[in-house]
């Protein structure tokens, strides 16, 4: 995977090495020359623009990356106008931060398609959730156990949790599903939620674009995320 991420203080940073350790190119982008120095040498490539100048960014190699993250902290200003020209300059899959409501909010009518919120969220979840493609969202449990969220695949739509026996060919353990809907927030702009639907039994059906949370082993989690790729 190809990810560049604008902004290279402490959680932009940070998500970069750790992204990089994980064998994935990344680019680390910051307007202050003292960040891009620190970081040269851990990450793929470390380079001093202004990601606010269109004529800087448009010199990255955004058609051939994967995912655009804005990270940037200090100044909320700047975070915006990368942010709207990263959408602008339509990148395949745009994230950036929110340190407050009315930020998120902001970006939501710019429609990023997700939002990071540092304070709550560390880096290290953040590179494995982005690392393990078809993952929602994820938190390790331990060393090699994880909870996740993922899109139902296409070949389990309609179906029970007792027909597809995924403890029996995997291991996992599907905990709940949920519903994603549309609401409306006070810009007029539209984001997806997520409605919990209680304890999952063996007579749950799994619906087209519902969210199923899997319990088990990091490995047995892959190889139904491939699988279901794949098939």
């Amino acid at each position: 995977m190809k990810y560049i991420i604008i902004g290279l203080g402490n959680f932009g940073s940070s998500l970069a090495q750790k992204l990089t350790e994980k064998g994935n190119e990344v680019i680390g982008v910051d307007v202050k020359m003292d960040k891009v120095e620190v970081l040269k040498d851990k990450i793929t490539h470390a380079i001093c623009l202004d990601s606010t100048d269109i004529n800087a960014v448009s010199n990255l190699p955004l058609n051939d990356t994967d995912i655009v993250i804005v990270a940037i902290g200090e100044d909320k200003g700047a975070l915006i106008m990368a942010t709207a020209l990263m959408k602008q300059l339509k990148v395949k899959r745009l994230i950036s931060r929110a340190v407050s409501p009315l930020q998120e909010m902001v970006l939501e009518a710019i429609g990023v398609d997700e939002i990071i919120h540092p304070e709550e969220e560390t880096a290290e979840r953040w590179a494995k959730k982005l690392n393990l493609q078809g993952v929602i969202d994820s938190f390790e449990l331990t060393g090699h156990y994880s909870v996740v969220e993922i899109v139902v695949p296409k070949k389990y739509e309609g179906k029970t949790l007792r027909e597809i026996e995924l403890r029996k060919k995997y291991k996992i353990m599907i905990l709940t599903t949920m519903k994603v809907i549309e609401v409306t927030n006070a810009l007029g702009a539209t984001k997806k939620i997520t409605q919990v639907q209680g304890v999952a039994g063996s007579e749950t059906v799994l619906n087209k674009d519902d969210v199923m949370v899997l319990y088990g082993n990091n490995s047995d989690i892959k190889e139904l995320i491939q699988k279901s790729k794949n098939e």
